[in-house]
């Protein structure tokens, strides 16, 4: 209490300069993690995330070498070759010599991998519609440019 008996307000303390829930980095891994929650229960066959991206990948270029395949899915090169190996083992990606560089092999889908990927692409149109089905089209795009260039 104030000398004449009237109670003296606090000032509201000031804003943090460092709010977690603000931050670009916590953003991204929530969208993230809520993303990765609808791929799962949405994608209606038993392929990881990074597999779908092998997957979807060689359907889009055809044969390419596992390093550059690395690359194109943004995977470093133990995890494209973890990846390449589980879905070779599945019988849906396969290996054959580079026929311009005979130390090279190159990967593409076998015939299940390109029946696969043909079966899953509806679900993955639609996982990412979920994704952005709380934004308008005009905010979609803009999202995506704007995702793009932090790339």
């Amino acid at each position: 209490m104030a000398r004449n008996g009237v109670q003296k307000r606090s000032a509201k303390p000031a804003k943090p300069a460092y709010v977690l829930d603000e931050q670009i980095g916590f953003i991204l891994r929530q969208v993230s993690q809520r993303h990765a929650m609808i791929f799962a229960r949405d994608i209606g066959i038993n392929l990881t995330p990074t597999q779908w991206a092998a997957l979807s990948k060689l359907s889009e270029t055809g044969p390419c070498s596992q390093n550059q395949l690395g690359r194109l899915t943004s995977m470093d090169v133990a995890t494209i070759k973890g990846v390449i190996d589980r879905l070779t083992a599945r019988g849906l990606t396969e290996t054959s010599p580079d026929p311009d560089d005979g130390r090279r092999l190159l990967v593409s889908l076998s015939r299940a991998g390109q029946q696969l990927s043909e079966k899953a692409l509806p679900n993955a149109l639609a996982i990412s519609r979920e994704t952005l089905a709380p934004l308008d089209a005009k905010e979609r795009d803009t999202l995506i440019a704007l995702l793009s260039r932090l790339r």
